[in-house]
């Protein structure tokens, strides 16, 4: 006999859960060096303008299949159309890949945490103090253990007692959390010089790299076509409004992001006199640049500790909807309880989690097309997987089953006041763009082209 489906007990509790989705590494760190890189606020309002458009459009297709099947992704496209099976196999693989080199990346968030309250903020501001922690054969994967034991405790309490739950106290403590440290941020001296630049759009710096940029990123920080929103819309009642919902989760992501931006930017051009390039990329910017702009600071232990501390709030937020969403699509799958597909998707979490660990140590000669281990998966699940499935559900939802399925589906709650919008995003607009996002992402990582 199969367990009844899980479900969140109202709209404050999907929001907040779907909303800790969104919410992760994506926004605090890979938005701000985005931002930097290409043009500050051109880059800034070019996200907002997609991320009112674009992202809510796929993100409502998404909630609203998961909610029309009751299924999670590994099932909703083949109820809908047997045809379509495959898509629904593709899109369940996505998060599969990503919550074990995630979870790796959780660790070490969780280990710059200790490193600042037990008194060794110094330390890690070191040149060599990352780079060493990372080449380690078994501390990574201490700290790693302890990240993906976490996640998979709040996943084995459930929808309501544990991912609900969480999210409704992690979500408004990041919100505070990012709020405070952003304030401060931008009262260092120089900082204003910063703050300018993020703020204050520059069109001389828009490209059509910065479109691609900012479509990439919404894909990533929104929890886009990883089966995640439809897992979440699966759970979700039918009287609450999806439109609603989706704007609402949009506040919070973009607005997490927008604070994360005023957070880091202006410290770090107060900390380097105005220099772009210090904002650096990926893991040098929050592993290797934000320590010493911390070390530098009156109480920049203090304020580094409450940093790292919102980092791994939202690191954890996202793991739990990535490891709910396996879990629900091995339940679907083989018909196992939430105890078995836990322990059984934990499991592979470390399997696969472990290779990610040590390709920057022992296994460091272990490449693929000059990508890491941990790189290989980001580019297979980020730059691949999932522009392919987003096209794919836009090709369905705007030509096999229509739009007016999914827009019958979102006006149980209430009236839909934007399926025009909708309607023309899905069927013309994001097929087009995601098209030109997965060409631009790989022949960017073969260094044909750089975006």
């Amino acid at each position: 006999m199969t367990e009844k489906r899980s479900s969140f007990t109202g709209k404050i509790g999907f929001v907040l859960a779907a909303a800790g989705s969104a919410v992760g590494l994506g926004n605090i760190w890979r938005f701000p060096y985005l931002a930097a890189k290409y043009g500050g606020g051109v880059f800034l309002l070019v996200y907002i303008i997609l991320a009112v458009t674009f992202g809510f459009a796929l993100m409502c297709a998404e909630i609203a299949i998961g909610r029309k099947t009751g299924q999670s992704a590994i099932n909703a496209f083949r109820s809908l159309d047997k045809r379509f099976g495959f898509v629904g196999i593709i899109a369940s693989v996505i998060p599969a890949i990503i919550l074990p080199y995630y979870s790796v990346i959780g660790g070490w968030v969780s280990k710059y945490l200790f490193a600042f309250v037990s008194g060794d903020a110094t330390a890690s501001a070191s040149d060599s103090y990352f780079t060493s922690f990372i080449s380690k054969p078994f501390e990574p994967i201490g700290w790693f253990l302890i990240f993906m034991g976490l996640t998979a405790l709040v996943v084995l309490l459930g929808v309501e007692k544990g991912v609900e739950k969480v999210s409704k106290i992690m979500m408004p403590v990041l919100v505070v959390l990012t709020i405070v440290i952003a304030v401060y941020s931008i009262t260092i001296d120089g900082a204003m010089e910063g703050v300018k630049y993020y703020l204050l759009p520059d069109f001389s710096r828009f490209s059509a790299t910065t479109v691609l940029a900012a479509m990439g990123q919404l894909f990533y920080s929104m929890s886009l076509a990883m089966g995640i929103m439809i897992t979440y819309g699966s759970y979700m009642k039918k009287d609450v409004s999806v439109e609603k919902s989706v704007h609402q989760i949009e506040i919070f992501d973009t607005g997490i992001a927008f604070l994360a931006g005023l957070m880091i930017i202006p410290a770090v051009f107060a900390f380097s006199g105005g220099d772009e390039a210090a904002l650096g990329k990926g893991p040098s910017l929050m592993f290797i640049t934000l320590p010493k702009v911390f070390n530098s600071m009156p109480a920049g232990a203090v304020i580094g500790a409450a940093f790292f501390l919102l980092v791994l709030f939202a690191a954890l937020t996202s793991s739990i909807s990535l490891m709910e969403t396996v879990v629900s699509i091995v339940r679907d799958k083989f018909g196992w309880g939430r105890k078995v597909s836990c322990l059984a998707v934990f499991l592979f979490c470390i399997v696969l989690g472990i290779p990610s660990s040590l390709g920057f140590g022992i296994w460091d000669f272990v490449t693929v097309a000059g990508l890491s281990i941990l790189d290989m998966f980001d580019f297979v699940s980020n730059s691949v997987l999932m522009p392919i499935v987003a096209f794919l559900t836009c090709i369905f939802v705007g030509y096999v089953i229509k739009p007016k399925a999914l827009i019958e589906e979102i006006e149980i709650g209430a009236p839909f006041k934007a399926k025009t919008l909708f309607t023309v995003v899905i069927k013309y607009v994001a097929p087009v763009c995601i098209v030109l996002i997965l060409i631009s992402s790989v022949l960017d990582v073969l260094g044909v082209m750089k975006i």
